[in-house]
């Protein structure tokens, strides 16, 4: 009669340095002079406990194998030394390798690899017999167990691996992270590498980086942010919202394994969401999956029309006013002026709600300077946002308009126009746009009552695109980067991340207006802020 594994891995090691495993002799001895034995207990051919699947899972923790005390470690335990914390990754799809289904998926600490169920004809229990891999982790209930036997482990130096599966968060946790105290608190992956919580790199697993800086941008939106670390979703929540908060946990878990994190399970449904539209192998605007995610999201949280539905319309949106006139062209017109607005015509005003603002560049020079280079020209960040001022016009199409904003939201986003598509190609304009990270007004953009909550506004992500020189551009080449304030910045202090995929590395405050911006938000400054202070120092660093 064969008998059962031994649980001791390694043959160098002797018999007096860990307990061996019961044999199946032993079972069936124990077996005929004890009736009192549970059933689920007894030993099948294959040397595995009885246990079902259906059983209640709590019901095992205080299993105790037969002439064993609670106070003894069991034998089943003994292969936790063979967990090996690097191969972890619980940034895929939660789906098992060879059934590729995503239900009662469990992970092998071993390997890492995902396998379907824990019976005796699962895939799971099938590797830990094949491979030789006992330790398993249920996916969703963080629970782990040991297979082929089917014991439920209860181990406190496990809690580590169950936080970097499903990372939790108080109010207590999250109350520093916009705060200067962040930064004095580094963490450490298991390679004692240190790094930021929040301030990481997202994996560019084919040309997703156009998503990974949006991604970035909202998950460092404090609001949002922490209504994501905080959530426990068990309802109706779609998948897209569902993931989007793991990923959220995941980019500011302070225990990480490894100091960065793949987006992969968020934009896999992102793919599907979208219809195909935004998939990881193909490079695309990150304006326009901005715009996308966020009424996705809104709509996905339950948010409707109405102001404030939800937290991405609390957070982001506000209202402009538009007013429009058909163009009449006077006997009189030369062609070098203006059109201007008729008081003497009908003006027709609405009001609508939007979700960020954008923003015309002026058109680049068409003529090299005397060495033969092209001239980039600058311009301040208020000379483009004249264009809200409620008297710049602009006419498209026969029709003659003026923006100027009713209401400012909390948190401003700004798309400057860089691309602009013609019959023939898609052309970049180089413009360089100079602004200042702290301090700016948007009083003058604004027709609201002095009611209305403050109007100064500081930097707080930055969104630059770079390719090879040239005006078109050029896909295969595009780099997109973020430049993010690290916790709430302020003071001479204040510092700034620059991020770019993997790359993560702290870049000087004076460096960031250099770079093509392409999307900006800015956050309102709060009420108590000295405003003749910001507005010197926006004088000072123009």
């Amino acid at each position: 009669m064969t008998s059962r594994k031994q649980a001791i891995p390694n043959d160098s090691l002797s018999f007096d340095e860990r307990p061996a495993k019961r044999t199946k002799v032993d079972d069936e001895r124990e077996e005929s002079t004890s009736s009192a034995e549970p059933p689920h207990a007894m030993a099948d051919i294959t040397g595995a406990a009885r246990v079902s699947e259906d059983e209640d899972e709590e019901g095992l923790e205080d299993e105790v194998e037969p002439g064993q005390s609670k106070s003894e470690p069991r034998a089943s335990d003994l292969y936790l030394d063979t967990i090996n914390r690097a191969l972890l990754d619980f940034d895929f799809e939660k789906v098992c390798s060879v059934s590729m289904s995503n239900i009662n998926t469990y992970g092998c600490l071993v390997c890492g690899k995902y396998f379907q169920g824990r019976g005796r004809k699962s895939y799971a229990y099938a590797h830990s017999i094949h491979d030789d891999h006992h330790v398993f982790i249920n996916l969703e209930t963080t629970k782990v167990y040991v297979l082929p036997d089917g014991y439920l482990v209860s181990d406190p130096s496990l809690e580590d691996i169950s936080f970097v599966l499903n990372p939790s968060f108080t109010k207590v946790s999250i109350s520093t992270l916009s705060s200067p105290s962040h930064l004095l608190k580094p963490s450490y992956d298991l390679s004692s590498k240190p790094y930021l919580s929040g301030y990481i790199g997202l994996n560019n697993i084919k040309r997703n980086d156009h998503m990974n800086v949006i991604i970035h941008s909202l998950l460092h939106i404090p609001p949002l942010r922490d209504y994501l670390l905080l959530s426990s979703f068990r309802g109706k929540e779609t998948e897209l919202v569902k993931r989007f908060a793991a990923l959220a946990k995941k980019i500011w878990n302070p225990r990480l394994f490894k100091s960065q994190v793949s987006p992969h399970e968020f934009l896999q449904e992102v793919n599907r969401a979208s219809a195909g539209k935004f998939r990881l192998e193909q490079q695309g605007d990150p304006v326009e999956f901005l715009g996308w995610l966020l009424n996705r999201l809104h709509k996905d949280m339950g948010g409707t029309k109405k102001k404030n539905s939800s937290i991405i319309f609390s957070t982001f949106q506000g209202e402009l006013r538009v007013e429009t006139q058909q163009v009449v062209v006077r006997p009189d017109f030369t062609g070098s002026e203006k059109p201007q607005f008729d008081i003497d015509r009908d003006i027709k005003a609405t009001v609508s709600p939007f979700l960020f603002l954008a923003v015309d560049l002026p058109p680049p020079p068409l003529f090299q300077d005397t060495i033969e280079k092209n001239i980039i020209p600058q311009v301040s960040i208020h000379s483009v946002l004249a264009k809200y001022d409620g008297v710049t016009t602009q006419e498209s199409a026969g029709q003659l308009r003026r923006y100027k904003c009713q209401r400012l939201p909390q948190y401003i986003i700004l798309h400057y126009k860089r691309f602009t598509k013609n019959a023939f190609v898609e052309e970049k304009n180089p413009t360089i746009v100079t602004f200042p990270l702290r301090g700016v007004d948007f009083r003058e953009y604004l027709d609201a009552a002095p009611t209305h909550p403050p109007t100064v506004y500081d930097l707080i992500a930055n969104v630059t695109h770079e390719s090879v020189a040239g005006t078109t551009r050029d896909k295969e080449n595009t780099i997109w980067k973020v430049h993010l304030r690290a916790a709430g910045g302020g003071g001479e202090g204040e510092k700034w991340f620059q991020i770019q995929d993997l790359i993560v590395e702290e870049t000087r405050k004076e460096m960031i207006f250099l770079g093509e911006t392409v999307l900006q938000i800015w956050e309102r400054r709060a009420a108590n802020t000295d405003g003749n202070a910001s507005m010197k120092m926006v004088v000072d660093r123009r």
